[in-house]
């Protein structure tokens, strides 16, 4: 106050200084934020596409089921041949499984089995039977669906199940070839369980695949875990629209497969996939799209499919809240398969509420809030 009052020209050269000093301060914010603000506004994930920053739905993938027609026989194979090991059986009935199932006078057995880490979910439908998977179903129809085991030593995964005379569904154990870089040298062979649904045992190179399984081949076992589960989807950005839009769930990795070995893994002739691989937030399973460049006759599911067809796959989601995930789904216009909003499980299959939904090319989702 004295230098202004003594030396007022210094006092006006001063609070200039200071005025510069604090829009210079001003302009590098602005441009930070500048800068900051795309990424953010965009949430960008792997593969560099943009998403709704509000979603994260779903917390993990838990587990993958299917329906089966003897749940005695079921059990047999996955423990004896797989060395899947059994977790809980217990059976359910009533109003709340009608309404999550979709199906009127629903009584289920339901036995889930644990692999290592990851679990599978079996259902038998004592009331209402369903239809077999069609005899004539191909690795291109979009019903299509498996989980990926993987074994520490392919040769000897693929006499074991010889030895079990399991039903071929590739024409035998394919390497895929150097010039595929994201999938080079990966050791594949698809077959089939007893109700004929698809499987696939999975061997990956020290290059590729989680840690964890290179650091299981020391385990001594020959079957250590379950990776993935694989969809055949008509169109790759409607189910990322599902999937990873709504969702919350991340691209992982992808590839374009085709050549001799990929035809002889699918056995289908001119196979061509554009393969997609995606993760949610909290880990679990991967879930893994193969859309079918060519050839482009695989069958759509059938509009009537029904949660006690043996076609029938369910991927297990885990979400924070059933009722918000549901409602992310309605405005997305997606089909329940589930009756009447959300089912509280009252008979011990270990969540508290949740409801069935199908994807664009009709894959069920169960999801879940524990």
């Amino acid at each position: 106050m004295r230098l202004c009052a003594t030396e007022p020209a210094l006092c006006v050269r001063a609070a200039d200084r200071n005025a510069r000093r604090l829009l210079a301060l001003a302009l590098l914010l602005l441009t930070l934020g500048m800068l900051l603000l795309p990424a953010k506004a965009q949430n960008l994930n792997a593969g560099g596409a943009a998403r709704p920053a509000a979603v994260a739905s779903i917390e993990a993938v838990e587990s993958v089921g299917m329906t089966v027609s003897d749940m005695d026989a079921s059990v047999d194979f996955y423990t004896r041949v797989l060395t899947f090991e059994k977790v809980s059986d217990v059976e359910v009935a009533g109003e709340e499984y009608e309404r999550l199932q979709g199906l009127f006078g629903v009584r289920m057995r339901v036995v889930r089995l644990r692999l290592g880490d990851e679990a599978v979910e079996l259902t038998e439908y004592l009331t209402p039977k369903g239809r077999p998977v069609p005899a004539d179903s191909r690795s291109n129809d979009r019903w299509f669906q498996h989980f990926a085991v993987i074994t520490s030593d392919m040769g000897k995964a693929y006499a074991w199940l010889r030895q079990h005379k399991v039903q071929h569904a590739s024409t035998g154990p394919q390497t895929l070839p150097l010039w595929n870089r994201n999938a080079a040298g990966i050791k594949a062979f698809y077959f089939k369980d007893p109700d004929g649904h698809a499987l696939e045992i999975l061997q990956f190179p020290e290059d590729k695949g989680a840690e964890k399984w290179h650091r299981l081949q020391e385990s001594g076992r020959l079957f250590l875990g379950i990776d993935h589960t694989a969809i055949v989807i008509s169109d790759t950005e409607a189910s990322l629209k599902f999937y990873r839009d709504v969702l919350g769930m991340t691209v992982a990795g992808g590839s374009e497969n085709y050549g001799t070995e990929q035809e002889h893994l699918n056995n289908v002739r001119g196979a061509r996939l554009r393969i997609t691989s995606l993760r949610a937030p909290g880990g679990g399973l991967g879930v893994e799209f193969l859309e079918y460049l060519a050839p482009r006759d695989g069958r759509p599911a059938p509009a009537d499919a029904r949660a006690n067809d043996l076609a029938h796959w369910q991927t297990g989601l885990v979400t924070a809240s059933a009722g918000g995930t549901a409602e992310l789904l309605h405005r997305g216009g997606y089909r329940f398969v589930s009756d009447g909003g959300l089912a509280v499980d009252a008979g011990g299959l270990g969540f508290r509420r949740g409801f069935l939904v199908a994807d664009p090319d009709g894959h069920v989702c169960r999801v879940a809030e524990y």
